[in-house]
């Protein structure tokens, strides 16, 4: 079984080597002696969440902290081009389970969208709840899939901001359609590998509005399909970057 991974704040592993000492403190210690009840001469993963990790030995074990002792260091540089999921918000928890299933498959930014038919809004306080509930999601779905990484999670955004972001350079905008006559899946390699990031657009449940799409595009947007079925909102963006990933990370 792959030993589990546990999160330090980014910058601490810069400047250990092999046979260095590093030690787990605050919830992730709490989790790694109480719940997981680790034990010395057990094998963990510990990385920073900025690509930086480390294969560690527990030397000991305390009510408030975990000494390690480091066996190997690891550095995964930021993948290129980056993949940003532009999730609109769902109601039942399915934006999250979006974002967790993208976390697990690679995604490096969540970005939720308050669409024309979103049901689900965040205003005011909600704002900053929700942001913290998707940047919880995401960062137990990192330790999970044993990834280096957190992915970002970005402010959320109206379609008019939107609009501005993925008209930004170096971006490859797709917005998943189920009425698109280009398939995601045969698009040139080029057009994938090329840019600096890869932006893929998801609409809520009732679907992106006509007008709403028409903008998109005209900022700049290609939209694409998946296959023939007609995905949830929930489950069409993992879908997506499975494929590209399988094209571009997974080979």
């Amino acid at each position: 079984m792959t030993a589990q991974l546990y999160l330090v704040p980014p910058g601490s592993l810069d400047a250990l080597a092999e046979g260095g000492r590093l030690t787990l403190i605050g919830e992730e210690a709490r989790h790694a002696a109480t719940v997981k009840r680790v034990t010395p001469g057990e094998q963990l993963l510990v990385a920073d969440g900025a690509g930086r990790s480390a294969a560690a030995v527990v030397a000991a074990v305390g009510a408030r902290e975990v000494d390690l002792v480091v066996e190997s260091l690891r550095h995964d540089p930021e993948p290129r081009p980056r993949i940003v999921l532009v999730q609109a918000l769902v109601k039942g928890g399915r934006d999250e389970d979006a974002i967790e299933a993208a976390t697990e498959l690679g995604v490096d930014e969540v970005i939720p969208w308050e669409a024309e038919r979103c049901i689900v809004r965040w205003k005011d306080a909600k704002r900053a709840k929700g942001r913290q509930k998707w940047t919880n999601v995401v960062t137990a779905a990192t330790k999970q899939s044993r990834r280096s990484r957190v992915p970002a999670v970005g402010e959320v955004l109206g379609t008019a901001a939107l609009l501005q972001r993925i008209g930004e350079g170096g971006s490859a905008p797709f917005v998943l359609h189920e009425q698109a006559s280009t398939p995601l899946a045969t698009l040139p390699e080029d057009r994938l590998s090329a840019p600096e990031e890869i932006v893929l657009v998801v609409g809520p449940e009732g679907g992106i509005a006509a007008g709403e799409l028409s903008r998109l595009e005209g900022a700049g947007a290609t939209a694409v399909r998946l296959g023939p079925s007609v995905l949830r909102a929930g489950v069409a963006g993992p879908a997506a970057i499975a494929v590209i990933a399988a094209r571009l990370r997974w080979g």
